[in-house]
């Protein structure tokens, strides 16, 4: 753990205000939902919470299907880190944090296809560019994302969009 120096007063509501720069550089938005640990030393821990994170064992079984059906890589992420990878190093991607492209792509919640001469990249460590990237919707909160990325296709198919959006709606089902 790391001392920030901060020193914040709970009000009579029992509320604290996260620190701007922490939220900042934490990437906490308003609204994220936040799971709290406690510890026996006294210490309060404030984690993201992500619901993907939960499923990472039914992430991993269904990118490992669905590369093995279409043979191109698969990474399922949640809102900010890839959870489960198959067809590439899971050394180099698995908790990763995802590109802000990507978390652009992902906040239009839309199927979204590879576009001629656009390369976006899913993580930083990773030059495989996004084929298809289908959002995982669950009582109208975006979750993540169901990736496929290219490696010498130019375009996305019909199957290419259809599976991926399969296995989102999959994925979102598991939440509810």
């Amino acid at each position: 753990m790391k001392a920030t120096g901060i020193v914040r007063r709970i009000d009579d509501l029992g509320r604290i205000v996260i620190p701007k720069e922490i939220r900042r550089t934490m990437h906490i938005s308003e609204g994220d939902p936040l799971e709290i640990y406690t510890k026996s030393e006294g210490e309060i821990i404030l984690k993201k919470y992500s619901q993907m994170g939960e499923l990472r064992h039914i992430a991993e079984q269904n990118a490992n299907i669905l590369n093995k059906i279409i043979g191109i890589p698969v990474i399922i992420c949640d809102r900010d880190n890839v959870i489960a990878v198959s067809g590439i190093s899971k050394r180099e991607t698995i908790n990763k944090p995802i590109s802000l492209e990507l978390k652009n792509i992902m906040q239009k919640r839309q199927t979204y296809t590879i576009k001629k001469d656009s390369k976006i990249y899913p993580i930083q460590e990773i030059k495989n560019d996004i084929l298809v990237c289908a959002p995982i919707i669950s009582s109208g909160d975006l979750n993540g994302a169901v990736l496929l990325l290219s490696t010498n296709s130019a375009f996305a198919s019909d199957i290419h969009i259809k599976v991926a959006q399969l296995t989102a709606m999959i994925l979102s089902k598991q939440i509810s």
